[in-house]
């Protein structure tokens, strides 16, 4: 691949990766949401804030995050317990959102499935 094709194919890469957080409390649906607007743009505002559902079955929060440019660095956050979070998009954009996570959570990577142009990663996030 020369020079010209590798910048046009980085072009096309997507920046952005959706994060899915299944049964935790809202308030640390909204420490995670909150820590990753601190460093990358989103589908969701600010006061779009995760509100506990009633009924069966468990509430899934869903935000995308666009990854192309970190704004700054989110600060360590507290959690009430530890948070299960999906992750579904581009190598690239995975990798960079899982390491903006690191300077607010303890990051453990509990697995992965990698397709041909996309992969998906199940993290758990503790407090700092």
């Amino acid at each position: 691949m020369n020079s010209a094709e590798q910048a046009s194919h980085t072009e096309h890469v997507s920046a952005e990766v959706v994060v899915e957080l299944e049964s935790c409390a809202a308030q640390d649906a909204h420490a995670v949401f909150s820590a990753l607007r601190t460093s990358f743009s989103s589908d969701r505002s600010a006061d779009d804030v995760p509100e506990e559902m009633s009924g069966p079955g468990a509430t899934v929060w869903t935000s995308t995050f666009d990854v192309s440019e970190i704004k700054e660095q989110a600060e360590p956050r507290r959690l009430t317990a530890p948070v299960l979070v999906s992750l579904q998009g581009g190598y690239w954009a995975v990798d960079q959102l899982i390491k903006a996570l690191g300077p607010a959570f303890t990051v453990h990577v509990l697995g992965m499935a990698a397709g041909d142009q996309e992969k998906e990663v199940e993290l758990r996030l503790e407090g700092r």
